[in-house]
């Protein structure tokens, strides 16, 4: 059965739901070394500094790959871009699991990352030319609560798996999982290639410059640089941060990030209702990001019971996850028509730029028992993305106020 023969409503969950099963599965893969930093630093012998680095070359190859990914799903569709994705990330994060020296890891990061660089490319381009406009908002707040669900399981997955099998045998089984999905988008992903094919067929004559160099689409790509490094520094961190701060056990530490993912995805499901109601994207943002930077800030500069870190972490999430629908609709709205895979591919992989420059920065910081910082970082973080989503809807609006009278101006 093809998808035109599905009705609006059921082709639009269909789609969500297909787009939203691979992305959980690559943020899983993105949480599946950080809840093991404190393991391999004793299992090699390394700093943290050392174990920033690894995470940095991860960020770095997805980073530098996600705009040529964009380039792929706009020419090629975004089923092909996915299926190859899903297994070199998969085989990269079994390969880290069979390697007895630390700089082995390296070049395993980096295939991982490429693996990683796909994904945003294509999801937000099947999803921006197949969900019913009336709903777009939900379907991004769907799409990135997989991503967050993928965020809860991994840590807790991983974790589990390295007291039963180690931690070698535990990344090597999870990297096999998307080795299995990619061929499942093999036989089921038909509909993704027939999506991205409009989007292609839309595309016209928009160059790449044209598409991605404008002021609105560079200001998405700083956006992005901020806004993750507040969320690399609390999510490769944070349980080691808390370990050593806050005195609690690893375990815990665990628990609280996984409290903090619950709290962005529970933020993003009702961020997307939020901002289906035509409420104005950048105004969300700033809200919701401010009471984000303010709640970390009190984290790391109080003493905490853990019932107080349980809260005060997932009502940080719930601030972050807010924010999600609404800029990827700020996004949407910058974007040209039927260039939305390299727009999302180049604008996200500012999200690799701040996600590979933190753990190096944040390692260092944490071998000189800075540990604060850990917890500034990200409230400047917060602090500039707000700057920055504000200032893209002022020059929108400004934009939209010039080019209204010319529209009502009759034909000659």
């Amino acid at each position: 059965m093809t998808d035109t023969a599905f009705s609006p409503t059921a082709r639009d969950i269909k789609t969500i739901g297909m787009v939203s099963t691979v992305h959980g599965m690559s943020h899983f893969y993105q949480l599946t070394l950080p809840p093991l930093l404190p393991v391999l630093k004793v299992a090699f012998g390394v700093s943290y500094t050392d174990l920033g680095l690894l995470m940095s070359v991860f960020y770095i190859c997805s980073g530098l790959a996600q705009t040529p990914a964009g380039f792929l799903v706009d020419r090629l569709g975004a089923r092909t871009v996915l299926m190859g994705g899903l297994a070199v990330y998969g085989i990269g994060i079994a390969m880290l699991g069979t390697m007895p020296q630390f700089w082995m890891l390296l070049p395993c990061a980096g295939l991982a990352g490429i693996g990683n660089s796909v994904f945003h490319p294509a999801d937000y381009s099947v999803l921006t030319a197949n969900v019913t406009p009336g709903r777009i908002a939900r379907a991004y707040s769907a799409h990135a609560l997989s991503g967050n669900i993928g965020w809860v399981l991994a840590p807790m997955t991983v974790l589990g798996l390295t007291r039963v099998v180690g931690w070698h045998h535990a990344l090597q089984l999870v990297g096999l999982v998307g080795v299995g999905l990619s061929a499942w988008l093999a036989l089921c992903g038909g509909l993704l290639d027939a999506n991205t094919g409009r989007a292609r067929r839309a595309r016209g004559g928009i160059t790449p410059a044209r598409a991605l160099l404008t002021l609105p689409i560079l200001m998405c790509f700083a956006y992005f640089i901020v806004v993750s490094v507040a969320g690399t520094a609390i999510q490769t961190f944070l349980p080691a941060t808390l370990h050593n701060f806050h005195g609690v056990s690893l375990d815990f530490a665990g628990t609280v990030l996984t409290f903090y993912v619950i709290g962005v995805a529970s933020g993003i499901i009702t961020g997307g209702i939020i901002a289906d109601r035509k409420i104005r994207p950048d105004l969300i943002i700033a809200v919701s990001l401010m009471g984000a930077g303010l709640l970390i800030l009190l984290v790391g500069l109080m003493r905490l019971p853990n019932t107080g870190l349980l809260a005060l972490m997932t009502a940080v999430g719930l601030c972050s996850g807010v924010s999600g629908p609404s800029r990827d609709l700020l996004v949407r709205q910058s974007s040209p028509p039927g260039a939305t895979g390299k727009v999302f591919g180049f604008v996200y992989s500012g999200f690799d730029v701040g996600s590979a420059v933190t753990p190096s920065i944040l390692g260092f910081f944490l071998d000189r028992q800075a540990l604060i910082a850990v917890f500034v970082v990200p409230a400047i973080g917060y602090l500039l993305s707000i700057f920055t989503a504000v200032s893209l809807g002022t020059k929108r609006r400004a934009a939209a106020v010039v080019v209204a009278p010319a529209a009502e101006e009759p034909a000659e």
